[in-house]
């Protein structure tokens, strides 16, 4: 992961709502790196560490960049609840795909709300970055194919 450019001094209300959204998207996907951990094989703990490094680092830089916009960031829930029951590898791996390609879907709404190159580099470094981890997840799933067509796409 690449350093976050600076921010813009400003953010228009529509880009503003989908950098909260985005910033979401990384608390959910933080809480999923802590759920997962206690159900993945020892094989996958530097995968883990990892992304939910890679989270911590983005979800810093995305409040740093609401701050200085003039926008308070918005905090984390207490707790997430995932659309399926994680109790074992599989599920744990399904949800950990779930959150990086749900960070990329709220990522992809930013690049569509602005215009601003520093807004759009930072979007656009934070969909890359979900997306390789989600083909990684899918990989480690056996899924195929494990890449995203169109990563950030919201399903159809």
């Amino acid at each position: 992961m690449t350093s976050p450019s600076p921010a813009p001094s400003s953010l228009p209300s529509d880009a503003a709502s989908a950098v909260q959204a985005a910033l979401g998207a990384e608390h959910a996907a933080i809480w999923v790196y802590g759920l997962v951990s206690a159900f993945l094989p020892e094989q996958f703990a530097g995968a883990v560490t990892d992304g939910a490094n890679a989270h911590r680092a983005r979800r810093d830089a995305t409040e740093l960049l609401l701050a200085d916009a003039g926008e308070a960031p918005r905090p984390a829930e207490p707790a997430y609840v995932p659309p399926q029951p994680v109790t074992e590898q599989a599920s744990a791996i399904a949800v950990l795909v779930l959150a990086e390609t749900d960070t990329t879907v709220a990522w992809r709404a930013v690049l569509e709300r602005t215009d601003d190159a520093t807004l759009r580099a930072n979007a656009l470094q934070a969909l890359t970055d979900a997306a390789v981890r989600a083909t990684r997840w899918r990989r480690a799933a056996g899924e195929s194919p494990a890449a995203a067509a169109f990563p950030g796409r919201p399903a159809s």
